[in-house]
C-alpha cells in the first residue's frame, strides 16, 4: 500500500457534506489518501472541519460509488475537487523500418466506418435470418432416413418419423418454412406422371401429417413431373423426344389443386413449361383456393449444378437433357421475359436457380420486380462448400454464412438451400 500523503486546501464548506462517506474523489494527480482541510467562518469563530478522501488502493478495482447525492457531486467539482479519470492510452507504436510520412490529404476514409465490430454492425447493410430461409426436405415411404451421398448431412427422410424430427428442429431455431420434394417408388411412375396429383400420395399425406402437428408451418411444394415421370423428365415426353408443353401444363394444375386441397401454403411450378404459372392460378382460383401462393420458377437454368439432387430423388432423365425447356446458362436478358410473363399470369414470388452462380439474374429480378425473390442454393453448391470443409480447404461455416450474405445482398428475400438448419443455428450462437 502507497504511503500517506496529505494535502491541505481551503476550500468552501459543502452544507450537509458527511465527511465519512467522502470516499473515491481523487484530484487531478494520483494518492491513494488524500487529506483536504475545509474551514468556514461564524460570526468571529472560525471552525475548520478536516475529512479525509481515500482512493482505491488498486486502479483495476470495481469503482465503488460515493453515496454522494447529485449536488454535492456538482459542489466538490465546482470547488476544485475533480475525480480522476483513467490515463489516455498510448498511441501504439508502428514496427521498425515503418516510413514516416505526412498524412495523406483526405477527406473522407471509408475505414473510420470498418474500424470496430460495433460500427461494423450499426452499419451492415444487409442482414440475414432464420425467417429468410426456406428448408428443402427429401422424403420417401420408408421407416428409416436413408443418407445421400453426394449431400453430406442430408437424407431422405421417413414421412412419419424422421421429417417430423427435422422440422422440429428447425423450428428451434426459427426456420418455420420447407420445401418437399418426394422420391417416389418406380412402380408409381408412368409416362404421364399421373401418380403427381395422387391426393392420397406421398406430398398430400405428408402436408396433412406436417399441418395436424404443426398448423402454422409454411410449406411449399414442387409442381413438376420429373419425380413422378417413369422417363425423368418435366413434362410429359413425345416418342419422338419432344416435351409436350400445354399437356404437361393440364398434368400440373391438378397436381397443384391436389397440393393445395391437402394443405399447402406455396406451390412452386418448376417446370419451366410456358404458361403455366397463369393456368395453376386459374385452377386454384376454380377450386376456391385463392390464398394459395405461386412461387414460380421464373429463372431455372439448365444446370450442372443440380446432379446432386437428381441423385437424392433418382430422377435423372432417362434420355437428353432439359435444355428445351430450362433456360440457356448463357443467357442474362431472357430473364426478362420469363420475369414479364409470370408477373402478368399472377405470380405471387419470383424465383432465380441456381443462386450463388447467378447473382446477376438475382439482381436483374430484383431491380426489374416488385415481388419478392427468391434464390435456390442447388444441391451442387451444397455440395462443393460441404467437400471443401471436409478436406479442410475452406472454412465450412465461414464460407457457408458468406454465400447466403451474397445471395440476400444480390437481392434474395428467402433462400432455399440446404443448409437452412445449419445456418440458423449458427445465427442463434451469434446471438447468444
Amino acid at each position: 500500500m502507497a504511503s500517506i500523503v496529505n494535502v491541505h486546501r481551503n476550500v468552501g464548506s459543502i452544507k450537509n457534506f458527511n465527511c465519512q462517506n467522502y470516499v473515491g474523489l481523487r484530484l487531478p494527480f494520483s494518492h491513494n489518501h488524500l487529506c483536504i482541510h475545509s474551514t468556514s467562518k461564524k460570526g468571529n469563530r472560525r471552525r475548520q472541519c478536516r475529512f479525509i478522501v481515500r482512493a482505491g488502493e488498486r486502479r483495476e478495482e470495481s469503482i465503488k460509488k460515493m453515496g454522494l447525492t447529485d449536488a454535492e457531486c456538482e459542489a466538490a467539482v465546482v470547488a476544485g475537487n475533480v475525480p480522476e479519470a483513467p490515463p489516455v492510452p498510448p498511441r501504439p507504436a508502428a514496427p521498425a523500418g515503418t516510413p514516416v510520412v505526412s498524412s495523406l490529404p483526405l477527406n473522407k476514409r471509408p475505414r473510420r466506418n470498418r474500424k470496430s465490430p460495433v460500427l461494423r454492425a450499426a452499419f451492415q447493410e444487409t442482414n440475414l435470418s432464420p425467417a429468410n430461409l426456406v428448408y428443402p426436405l427429401f422424403i420417401h415411404e420408408g421407416e428409416e432416413d436413408t443418407p445421400i451421398g453426394a449431400m453430406p448431412g442430408c437424407y431422405r427422410l421417413g414421412w412419419r418419423h424422421g421429417l417430423i424430427e427435422e422440422v422440429a428442429k428447425a423450428r428451434d431455431v426459427g426456420v418455420n418454412s420447407i420445401v418437399l420434394f418426394p422420391k417416389v417408388p418406380d412402380a408409381l411412375k408412368s409416362s404421364t406422371g399421373d401418380e403427381a396429383y395422387n391426393e392420397n400420395g406421398l406430398v398430400p399425406r405428408t402436408i396433412q401429417l406436417l399441418k395436424d402437428k404443426y398448423p402454422d408451418l409454411v410449406i411449399y411444394t414442387d409442381v413438376a413431373l420429373d419425380p413422378y415421370s417413369s422417363d425423368g423428365h418435366d413434362g410429359i415426353v413425345r416418342e419422338d423426344g419432344v416435351i409436350m408443353n400445354d399437356e404437361t401444363v393440364h398434368q400440373l394444375c391438378k397436381q397443384a389443386v391436389a397440393q393445395a386441397r391437402a394443405g399447402a401454403d406455396v406451390v412452386s411450378p418448376s417446370d419451366m413449361m410456358d404458361g403455366r404459372v397463369g393456368a395453376i392460378r386459374a385452377a386454384l382460383d376454380a377450386e376456391g383456393f385463392q390464398h394459395v401462393s405461386i412461387m414460380s420458377y421464373t429463372a431455372k437454368y439448365a444446370s450442372a449444378f443440380y446432379g446432386p439432387f437428381r441423385e437424392a430423388l433418382d430422377s435423372n432423365p432417362r434420355f437428353g437433357d432439359k435444355k428445351t425447356y430450362q433456360m440457356n446458362p448463357a443467357n442474362y436478358r431472357e430473364a426478362l421475359l420469363e420475369t414479364r410473363e409470370d408477373e402478368s399470369e399472377g405470380a405471387d414470388i419470383l424465383l432465380v436457380k441456381p443462386g450463388l452462380p447467378y447473382l446477376d439474374i438475382v439482381r436483374l429480378l430484383r431491380d426489374n420486380s416488385p415481388l419478392p425473390i427468391a434464390a435456390y442454393q442447388v444441391s451442387g453448391e451444397y455440395s462443393m462448400i460441404k467437400a471443401g470443409g471436409v478436406l479442410k480447404m475452406i472454412d465450412e461455416e465461414r464460407v457457408m454464412m458468406e454465400s447466403l450474405i451474397c445471395l440476400r445482398r444480390a437481392g434474395a428475400d428467402i433462400i432455399l438451400t440446404y443448409f437452412a438448419l445449419q445456418a440458423a443455428r449458427c445465427l442463434c450462437g451469434e446471438k447468444r
